[in-house]
């Protein structure tokens, strides 16, 4: 394992347990088993190190939104695989979303430039299936971009706002998970059900 996949793992553990704001160099140093000096050396600071991390992890879920996206599956299939994906890939990097939301009003040039990026999920084929689909009489008919951010919102709002959804409707943890591991199928269900014909 390079130092870099060292540090990326490292960063990795320390952001999913402190979160970016708690999270601190010499503890992300100590678990990837290096120095404080080595690890400023390959990154200057955290954000720069936590931009890195996310980068590598966007470019692990963006091909796989592409190929759901991009295949010959029925919308109603590529539903299902987007929500299990998605919410699969956010259970294990649940700082993702949270560091996203404050960038946006931190930081707008850094996420425009993954939202630019020529690798990043694009919906253009899934929204002319979704239009030829209700041409087709299978979906009612639905404004595509409203489809998908009903999707989108579904499947990232608990993410983005965890601490506020665990005190709201007072679970745990381990209730979290439970129930983000059941909304793997059960958004999708709800979307299909509400477009089908």
């Amino acid at each position: 394992m390079t130092t870099e996949e060292k540090i990326f793992n490292a960063a990795r553990v320390v952001f999913q347990k402190k979160g970016f704001s708690g999270a601190r160099m010499q503890e992300i140093a100590d678990e990837a088993g290096i120095n404080k000096a080595m690890l400023h050396y390959c990154f200057k600071n955290k954000e720069l190190l936590f931009k890195a991390v996310f980068m590598n992890a966007f470019s692990q879920l963006a091909p796989q939104i592409n190929e759901i996206f991009n295949s010959e599956d029925t919308v109603f299939d590529k539903i299902k695989k987007f929500t299990h994906s998605y919410i699969s890939f956010v259970m294990l990097n649940p700082y993702l979303p949270p560091f996203v939301i404050q960038e946006m009003n931190n930081n707008p040039e850094f996420v425009m430039s993954f939202l630019n990026h020529a690798n990043r999920p694009n919906p253009t084929v899934l929204i002319s299936q979704i239009e030829k689909e209700i041409a087709n009489g299978i979906i009612k008919p639905a404004n595509p971009k409203q489809l998908l951010l009903d999707i989108f919102s579904m499947t990232v709002f608990p993410f983005a706002a965890q601490m506020m959804v665990k005190g709201m409707i007072q679970i745990s943890d381990a209730e979290f998970n439970l129930m983000m591991e059941e909304r793997k199928t059960s958004i999708a269900e709800q979307i299909i059900n509400s477009i089908k014909r």
